[in-house]
């Protein structure tokens, strides 16, 4: 479900701190109850989602597009990423942050930028974009919790700022509904295993 904007920006996230140069570009809820102690495992489903394999066919299409464009244009390559065109924002974050987990991706090409027991933090960039996954635990209103996910990006000039417009519609039609379904479902199986949440990231 799509939240509106102050849903992300009335809480005290820390990210708000890091990133305060991001454009707020989504936030979703994600349509799966849990208790504080279930917030590990959630960061668990994200860090080994891969689009790729997902049960969606559109899903699975538009993401093999996407990659094989990358692959063409030289969207993906490495000097066009973290710590060549768009610097790091780890070198943002205060002591208390560098020192939380930043555990790795399996599939996706995102860089963890801190844990937290409620907050978890990753980023990722191109040449179309500097971004930022947030995703938070926050109260149902009806004592238990959910999760919060939202998108912030930094577009890299005109292309960035057109590439971005013209996705929009697909990320929210197509893509996000079936990925957060499929996430809600692992964060539900894996609630019942142990977490591994905490795995650092390869230097």
């Amino acid at each position: 479900m799509k939240l509106p904007d102050t849903a992300h920006t009335s809480r005290p996230w820390r990210i708000h701190d890091i990133a305060p140069d991001f454009r707020l570009e989504d936030v979703w809820g994600v349509p799966a109850p849990g208790e504080p102690d279930d917030f590990p495992r959630a960061v668990e489903a994200i860090l080994s989602s891969d689009p790729s394999q997902s049960r969606s066919r559109a899903v699975r299409t538009l993401f093999a597009l996407r990659w094989k464009l990358g692959e063409l244009l030289g969207w993906d390559d490495e000097d066009a990423g973290l710590g060549s065109r768009a610097p790091t924002l780890r070198d943002r974050l205060p002591t208390d942050l560098r020192e939380a987990p930043a555990p790795a991706f399996d599939a996706l090409p995102f860089t963890s930028l801190y844990l937290l027991e409620d907050e978890f933090a990753a980023e990722v960039a191109n040449q179309t974009m500097h971004g930022v996954t947030h995703l938070g635990l926050v109260p149902d209103g009806a004592g238990g919790h959910c999760g919060q996910m939202a998108v912030l990006v930094k577009p890299n000039g005109l292309f960035g700022k057109a590439y971005m417009a013209a996705i929009r519609p697909f990320r929210h039609l197509i893509v996000y509904p079936p990925l957060l379904r499929e996430f809600a479902r692992e964060w539900r199986t894996r609630a019942r295993e142990p977490t591994v949440a905490s795995r650092k990231a390869p230097a």
